[in-house]
């Protein structure tokens, strides 16, 4: 009898901790980083400090503009609008945003990752090549399909991806993002032109380019040239 006893005090004590490891977890990140500090002087939240409810309105949870095309005049041939946190402030801790893509024809959504978010993209106008690749571990494969109005397509959180106009129009997409502040990193714009820049010797091996195009590279990034969104 004790045996059993001693048998189904530890079988409480794995449910009860087990029940904690599915209650307790970490809140996802809202910002690219958020350094401990041992006193309140440099105080930063993970995210936006919130309104007292009483002094909330319906503003706080509305925006307009999403009609407006962007301009698309710039070296990619295509413009983001975000529709975020900073947009609407009642979007804070509700794990989600908005965007608006216009495209010229041939423009481009260059290849990016969001570190914080799902993406799920909606075609309203025009034709768009759109894709994305996968982990090392999974062999960098590529899932990529054309899309017409009234597609849709999901690219999974922190995935390098992108979208291409490949129709004679111009084109238009709205995507919606699981986050209030889902991060974007433009592959090239961080490669390089990060700031400071990276070695170009590093980058040469990495991409097995010539140093001198590297250079090169750095140069036309790191001039803050229509850097996109």
């Amino acid at each position: 009898m004790e045996g059993f006893l001693r048998f189904l005090a530890a079988k409480a004590i794995l449910l009860a901790l087990a029940s904690s490891f599915v209650s307790c977890y970490d809140p996802s990140p809202l910002q690219d980083f958020c350094v401990a500090v041992d006193d309140a002087s440099g105080v930063f939240v993970n995210g936006k400090f919130c309104k007292d409810p009483k002094y909330v309105k319906a503003e706080d949870f509305f925006t307009s503009g999403l009609n407006i095309a962007g301009n698309t005049i710039n070296r990619v041939g295509s413009n983001v609008t975000n529709v975020n946190v900073d947009k609407i402030p009642g979007l804070n801790t509700l794990g989600v945003s908005l965007v608006r893509i216009d495209f010229a024809p041939g423009g481009q959504n260059p290849p990016h990752t969001h570190p914080r978010a799902t993406e799920i993209l909606v075609v309203v106008e025009g034709t768009l090549l759109v894709g994305f690749v996968t982990s090392n571990q999974d062999n960098n494969r590529l899932f990529s399909k054309v899309l017409y109005p009234g597609d849709v397509f999901v690219f999974p959180i922190g995935m390098i991806h992108f979208q291409v106009n490949v129709g004679r129009t111009n084109a238009v997409a709205f995507a919606g993002l699981g986050s209030q502040n889902p991060g974007t990193i433009t592959i090239a714009d961080a490669v390089f032109g990060s700031k400071p820049s990276i070695m170009p010797e590093i980058l040469a091996k990495a991409f097995q380019l010539d140093v001198n195009v590297v250079k090169y590279l750095e140069g036309r990034f790191s001039s803050n040239y229509d850097r996109h969104y």
